[in-house]
């Protein structure tokens, strides 16, 4: 099974998303650039991370063709159509591996692309990142991004403890919830995409458990009945990722969002943050 690496979550005004991620108590990493015209700043929790990405030079950016996906045209076309979590990322060992893997269920994929970014230590030095991921496309989710990625050089330069540490205590990535009004569209997808092919199906929806965190493909009707939440109006009829749910010290977070003008819901052990208040996309807060 690959576990989740990140979720990208683009939005149009980074300055502004930092603010609004460290007032909820999240340690957040400096800027950093891409050489493809993005920017991002990482909030990194125990084996995976939360991307915060906004395009900085659109000059840069190239289009997606068959011998290349766009990481970068892909997400200012999102950012066209709304801000939130634009794309699911799973950690792999072997990207050429696994897009083998995933061409032998059928799956829709794009050639391995490498790439490098320089990254910001905790002291203010600098270091070289160096990433190869490998996309694929999922026909009936056509506006939410997927593929893998794997750490190529110096992981430990990108772990940082002091990046790990948050005021609200953030710990884990509990569970990535989609909504899709026929959650069973998507479960043979997600199901090769992670390489869990066991998933309980109920008349809410689709779960299973990829390495490290839950995915949830919920109807409208169970996104409302279980967290609380209204289907976002800006959402496309196929669906996306609705909500991320991270385990936090709750008494931290409260007492964060408390000092915020930001609004959330107590209920029962979560604090949900509502799509419209967090940048496009939710957040359950949720008890340690």
């Amino acid at each position: 099974m690959r576990g989740v690496d990140h979720i990208v979550l683009a939005v149009q005004d980074l300055d502004a998303a930092r603010d609004f991620y460290s007032s909820l108590g999240f340690t957040l990493t400096p800027t950093a650039y891409h050489p493809f015209g993005t920017k991002n700043s990482l909030i990194q929790l125990e084996d995976c991370f939360l991307e915060l990405l906004a395009v900085d030079n659109e000059s840069k950016i190239t289009e997606t063709n068959e011998e290349m996906f766009s990481f970068a045209g892909f997400n200012r076309d999102f950012l066209k159509l709304r801000e939130g979590a634009s794309m699911l990322v799973l950690r792999s060992r072997d990207v050429e591996t696994d897009l083998e893997d995933f061409k032998s269920l059928g799956l829709a994929t794009y050639p391995k692309f490498d790439f490098g970014r320089e990254a910001t230590l905790p002291d203010g030095s600098k270091v070289k990142l160096s990433f190869s991921n490998g996309y694929l496309r999922h026909p009936l989710m056509a506006k939410t991004g997927f593929f893998v990625c794997d750490q190529l050089h110096n992981p430990s330069y990108f772990w940082q403890e002091a990046y790990q540490t948050h005021a609200n205590g953030a710990s884990q990535l509990d569970a990535v919830v989609f909504v899709s009004s026929n959650p069973s569209d998507h479960h043979e997808f997600l199901g090769g995409f992670s390489g869990q092919r066991v998933m309980r199906s109920t008349s809410a929806g689709v779960e299973m458990e990829a390495a490290n965190a839950q995915l949830e493909v919920l109807t409208p009707a169970a996104l409302k009945a279980f967290y609380g939440l209204d289907l976002p109006s800006d959402i496309p009829d196929e669906g996306g990722i609705a909500a991320l749910c991270i385990r936090v010290d709750l008494d931290r977070a409260k007492e964060a969002l408390s000092k915020t003008n930001i609004a959330f819901v107590p209920q029962s052990d979560y604090l949900v943050v509502n799509a419209k208040d967090a940048f496009g996309c939710a957040l359950l807060l949720k008890a340690s």
